[in-house]
């Protein structure tokens, strides 16, 4: 049966790496109303210490709380391939925020992180997806598809998950 999903090969996954905010955990907090899964991904400068930063400038933003985070995964590029291999993580959050909201500000931070969307799957400092959302969302449009199309068929997801 063919499903149309293309599964990338585990051996795209190079190994795994930790940082100072990657894994981690925390509790659950009342008062949010939503729950939703962050792709972190870059191949671009210092990713781990990026990535670091990011953590801290999110956290602290008082319209999210982090619950957990994956460790970082080491992978090759995709799409194209004549790049830095690219490092990866996953994190559990909580929000208020609808998934619109949360989408425009996820590409705030991108662009805090000098993200440059010079051509699909470029190299990127900072690249933030939402693969999925708890919150109901309307039809698909082009900016956000919830669950995110590449959560049951790349490496750099699926992994990551796996090591929550």
């Amino acid at each position: 049966m063919k499903t149309g999903v293309k599964f990338y090969r585990f051996e795209d996954a190079l190994s795994i790496k930790k940082s100072r905010f990657y894994p981690y955990k925390a509790s659950k907090r009342v008062g949010f109303k939503h729950e939703f899964y962050l792709g972190v991904g870059g191949n671009l400068g210092d990713t781990r210490l990026i990535f670091d930063r990011f953590f801290k400038k999110f956290r602290s933003d008082k319209r999210f709380h982090i619950v957990k985070s994956s460790p970082l995964l080491l992978n090759k590029a995709f799409g194209f391939k004549d790049q830095p291999d690219f490092l990866n993580a996953v994190i559990l959050a909580q929000t208020s925020l609808s998934p619109k909201a949360t989408l425009k500000v996820t590409a705030h931070f991108e662009r805090i992180f000098k993200r440059k969307r010079s051509f699909k799957n470029a190299p990127r400092t900072l690249d933030l997806d939402i693969l999925w959302h708890s919150a109901k969302t309307l039809p698909r449009d082009k900016r956000l598809i919830l669950p995110h199309p590449g959560v049951m068929s790349r490496v750099s997801v699926i992994v990551p998950f796996g090591l929550m």
